[in-house]
């Protein structure tokens, strides 16, 4: 019962604070789509980002006074609000958003995610990504490309056009790799060879380095781990029953040649960054192993 009541408490909680910001945050949104001059659209931009950064603060005093958790947040000392980053991670739980807000928010640039198409229906929440300029990406299944051809590339164009409005603030641009939440049945699908990850997809990764490469100040690998066997999700976390969250980042230094190149038409520069990124997976899915040694069971 006294999870239960912590749930239902925590969610109440971090609904008001959403429905008590999301209205400025869209008036700030509207106004930029009519605002002239591009000074004063990324001036709205920063204003949007700042109630966000606002809103996230308040969710983060509220886990603080509702729940146990502990973040053991690794590996962020050194970020800073001034420059840009892009950040790989495993993903593996709806947690896994409020882990990111614990290690980042005001502490880098508010994070960008490319999100499915379908979450812009969410309530108020679809609306804040929208004001956010989340990009929304629409994916397609192979056997739907065979048959419409003309769609191959859709989502390429539309991540240079995000890419494009990250150029003019700095931004923390988040990319899970896997492209989905691991679970024990896509990885026995996929044939993954990794023990805790799905196989990673490069091309998301190079599309962004190749738009931003010269932006970003460096790469932050970050490796979220979960105690137990099962992996908790966003009610579990809402009742205290995540005892802990280990986000461990780890800040790697650009390689210019990971984005001078072409991905799409250039095969050799293709098998580099996805030679590149098998070997940063294998590399995580030891450290998932040292790091669940230190969690309870």
């Amino acid at each position: 019962m006294r999870a239960l009541l912590t749930g239902l408490c925590a969610t109440f909680l971090l609904l008001l604070n959403t429905l008590l910001l999301i209205g400025p945050m869209m008036l700030v949104a509207l106004f930029k789509l009519v605002a002239p001059g591009q000074a004063l659209r990324d001036a709205c931009s920063r204003g949007v980002m700042w109630i966000a950064e606002y809103w996230a603060e308040n969710d983060k005093r509220i886990f603080a006074l509702l729940t146990p958790t502990v973040w053991d947040i690794r590996g962020a000392a050194e970020l800073r609000k001034d420059t840009s980053y892009l950040v790989i991670s495993n993903h593996q739980s709806w947690v896994d958003i409020p882990a990111l807000v614990q290690a980042f928010n005001r502490k880098a640039p508010y994070f960008k995610f490319f999100l499915k198409q379908q979450l812009i229906w969410v309530p108020f929440l679809g609306l804040a990504f929208w004001a956010l300029d989340y990009p929304f990406m629409k994916r397609y299944s192979k056997a739907y490309l065979d048959k419409h051809p003309e769609m191959k590339g859709k989502d390429l164009e539309i991540t240079r056009a995000a890419c494009e409005k990250f150029k003019r603030l700095p931004v923390t641009v988040v990319n899970y790799l896997e492209g989905t939440r691991f679970t024990p049945a896509k990885q026995a699908r996929q044939g993954s060879p990794y023990r805790h990850l799905l196989k990673p997809k490069a091309g998301g990764v190079a599309f962004v380095l190749a738009a931003l490469g010269e932006q970003l100040d460096a790469i932050l690998d970050v490796t979220l781990v979960y105690p137990g066997e099962r992996v908790p999700g966003f009610w579990d976390l809402l009742c205290g029953r995540v005892p802990k969250v280990i986000v461990d980042i780890r800040t790697l230094a650009l390689d210019p040649a990971l984005w001078r190149g072409d991905y799409q038409n250039d095969p050799v520069f293709r098998q580099y960054v996805q030679d590149w990124v098998s070997a940063l997976w294998r590399e995580k899915d030891a450290r998932i192993d040292r790091l669940r040694a230190e969690l309870p069971g």
